[in-house]
């Protein structure tokens, strides 16, 4: 079920990302960001009900913990995107994008202790390939003599950490709730996009000095954001609660196969065949991963 659900998350991801990109051009970064957790809430919140009446309630056994662990899992999603952004700013980004890439090995990383995960040796080449194929896809050659002057080094490595410090919390506060799991990643995924959604509304509202900011601009858009966000997050709460997320993170490698799609067909990007290489080592790591754990 997981590869399932991972997959479908990945293709939401894919074609959520297509349209955040016109919004942020549209809006800028702060409503492109709000609107995929304000704008996905109800979908989430009808999921939840659904999941709760279908497949059980659930109990806080230690309300503490999870609202520690979800807490966190919320403010590092935000922090990771920020450092994304600082990463795209930095004009020079080759080296800051591949170790944001690092993400699945961290992940990886981060679980041993907090999770007590194993890995199969298979499971680690598919980790290892997923990572240097979107390394291979990112990297600009002619960048990389000027790496160690560009910001993008810390921010794209603190980016790769956060998005691991993401999933793992995920798992934690999902497995810190007693009963149906799915149910159990559901609660843990309304509770992010709630916290969320308070946050990075009352930043613009402040900033924009504008009550309507985050529910009148490109209202459109906006749900076609937060909709195909929503779908996605379902998909990736779901698969981190099921298992390892650094086996999840790697099979959502595929999303940037979607983007590679998008980049050529709706924005006229050329796509290389250092990337189109790039895209065949994910899809190796994809097919690893997946028999390492069938």
């Amino acid at each position: 079920m997981w590869i399932f659900v991972t997959l479908f998350a990945a293709a939401c991801q894919a074609f959520r990302t297509a349209h955040q990109k016109t919004l942020s051009q549209e809006q800028g970064f702060l409503h492109a960001t709000m609107a995929r957790s304000l704008y996905g809430l109800p979908l989430v919140t009808l999921y939840l009900i659904v999941c709760w009446l279908a497949l059980g309630g659930i109990s806080f056994p230690n309300a503490l913990a999870f609202i520690g662990y979800a807490t966190a899992c919320a403010v590092a999603q935000v922090l990771a995107t920020y450092l994304m952004l600082r990463v795209f700013q930095s004009g020079s980004f080759a080296l800051g994008t591949l170790l944001a890439k690092t993400e699945a090995v961290l992940a990886a990383l981060i679980g041993i202790p907090l999770l007590h995960h194993s890995l199969s040796f298979s499971a680690w080449m598919g980790i290892v390939l997923g990572v240097l194929g979107a390394l291979v896809m990112s990297i600009r050659l002619a960048n990389l003599r000027h790496a160690h002057k560009d910001m993008s080094l810390i921010a794209g490595l603190g980016s790769g950490f956060c998005f691991a410090v993401t999933s793992v919390t995920a798992s934690l506060a999902s497995h810190s709730l007693q009963g149906s799991i799915i149910t159990s990643a559901g609660v843990t995924l309304w509770y992010v996009l709630a916290l969320q959604s308070v946050f990075l509304c009352s930043l613009q509202i402040l900033l924009s000095k504008d009550l309507k900011a985050p529910i009148n601009r490109s209202v459109k858009l906006s749900w076609k954001v937060g909709i195909l966000s929503s779908l996605g997050s379902i998909g990736w709460f779901t698969g981190f609660a099921l298992v390892n997320p650094a086996l999840v993170k790697t099979l959502g490698q595929a999303e940037i196969l979607g983007t590679l799609y998008f980049s050529k067909r709706r924005f006229n990007e050329r796509i290389t065949a250092q990337q189109w290489f790039g895209g065949v080592m994910i899809l190796g790591s994809v097919l690893l991963v997946t028999m390492a754990t069938i």
